[in-house]
Formats: C-alpha cells, sequence, structure tokens
C-alpha cells in the first residue's frame, strides 16, 4: 500500500499496514517545514491564550505550535477545539484537557457542525495551522462573525522523491492501492513522479478520505476511486482490505 501522509505523521498508519501483513510504501504528498519566525510565532500564540475558541487543524499544528512555544497553555474558559481524534491525542499528550472535537465526521464539516461552534459573534478565535490547504474552517468562521486570527506555525513543502522511493514504487507487485486523505498530496505526487508511474499509480485503486476529494481524485485520471469512511487510519484501512478482498476473487 502506498502512503501519502508527511513521513512524520504516517507512523501509524504504516505500522498498521505491516501488522495486517501488508507493506508500506511511503511517498509523502508533502514535507512539512516549521515556519521560520519561531519568535513572531511564539509571540502570535502567547497573544491568543484569552482567545474564546482555538482550533488546531491537525497533529502537525500540535506539533509544531507547541516547539515555537513549548509552554503554551490557554485560559480556563477557551474552548480548545480539534478537527479529529488524532488532534485531540495530540493536544492531550501536551496537557491540554476537554478539549471538543467530533465524533463522527472528522473532517472541517464535523467540526463545524459541533455546537461549540455555532453562535461565534463577536468572539475571538484563531485557527491554528499551515497556509494553503482548503479555506472552510476560516471563511465559516468569518462568516459566524468570529474575529478571527490564523496563526501559521508550519507550511507545506512539495516533495522531492529519491531513486530509493521511485525504485519501490517500480518494483510494487499489483494491485497497487494508494491511500490519501489530502489533494495536495495527489497533485505532488501527479507533478513529482515520472510520467510511466504515475500511469501506474492512476491505473491501480486509489482510496481517498472523503467525497469532495475523491471528486478531486477522478479529476486528476485516477481510474478507481473508493471513499472511506474518514481519514483515520482505521477507516482507510477498513477501506483498502474491502478493495484488496474484491480483488481476491
Amino acid at each position: 500500500m502506498i502512503v501519502t501522509r508527511p513521513a512524520a505523521s504516517a507512523g501509524s498508519l504504516r505500522r498498521r499496514i505491516r501488522g495486517l501483513g501488508g507493506v508500506p510504501i511511503g511517498l509523502p504528498g508533502s514535507v512539512l517545514r516549521a515556519a521560520p519566525e519561531r519568535a513572531a510565532v511564539c509571540a502570535a500564540l502567547i497573544a491568543a491564550r484569552a482567545a474564546a475558541v482555538a482550533v488546531f487543524v491537525s497533529p502537525a499544528a500540535v506539533k509544531f505550535a507547541f516547539a515555537a512555544c513549548p509552554k503554551l497553555r490557554f485560559a480556563r474558559a477557551t474552548r480548545i477545539c480539534a478537527v479529529g481524534v488524532a488532534t485531540a491525542r495530540a493536544l492531550s499528550r501536551r496537557g491540554l484537557r476537554d478539549v471538543v472535537w467530533p465524533r463522527t465526521r472528522q473532517d472541517s464539516e464535523g467540526l463545524l457542525a459541533l455546537p461549540e461552534l455555532r453562535s461565534l459573534r463577536g468572539c475571538r478565535a484563531v485557527l491554528i495551522g499551515a497556509p494553503g490547504g482548503r479555506e472552510l474552517l476560516a471563511q465559516t468562521l468569518r462568516n459566524r462573525r468570529a474575529r478571527l486570527t490564523r496563526i501559521d506555525v508550519y507550511h507545506r513543502q512539495a516533495p522531492r522523491y529519491s531513486a530509493r522511493q521511485l525504485a519501490a514504487l517500480e518494483q510494487a507487485p499489483a494491485p497497487l492501492l494508494l491511500l490519501a486523505s489530502s489533494a495536495e498530496a495527489l497533485a505532488n505526487l501527479r507533478a513529482g513522479i515520472p510520467l510511466h508511474l504515475f500511469a501506474r499509480l492512476a491505473a491501480g485503486d486509489v482510496v481517498v478520505s472523503s467525497e469532495r476529494l475523491a471528486a478531486r481524485a477522478r479529476a486528476g485520471l485516477f481510474a478507481n476511486v473508493h471513499v472511506a469512511a474518514g481519514p483515520a487510519p482505521a477507516e482507510l484501512l477498513n477501506a483498502a482490505c474491502a478493495v484488496l478482498a474484491r480483488h481476491r476473487l
């Protein structure tokens, strides 16, 4: 199975694949780097400690925020929100309790459906993450009249694939199965690997984390697109196992 998550956040998925007897091939869809002005990032986080709402968009947002500001804490009244369980767990490991996160749909839509984020008129909110990507969270918080501050604690770069990574892809036995939870990852794969290898990927199966991403995958010429219940490793792998079972029939 081909894992497109950044190397730093792909460990759980790779371990689960090995536990199922599979061989993970790492082709990260992006490389994560800390924001260059660490002191400025820390100052912005400290200034945001009394916000009414603080939203962390990913485990990487937690990692880089605390790397810049190790003693970061928020006011007792601040509602600390996470997009999913992995981000909530990362916050818990940093000592932040009572984190709000969606139990069903673990994405921007799921978070925005929570009652804690429905009434925000005049409230100060901070969105902690990286530039680029989807704008749904930021735009919706503004539409709900929150006074929003974005704090970019990291940024994404397009990866450069090594000869070893490309050889692993070329030599991988069929059926090829790609796991993706980011449109950016799919775009970077298409731009970053040789055409004949992308054609091999596109002719195989791809498991994506949402219907939105499925539409992007089909537009990107992927032939066999399957939608998982969500972006969590277990959800992606449940869908992947179902795809592989059909190949064995």
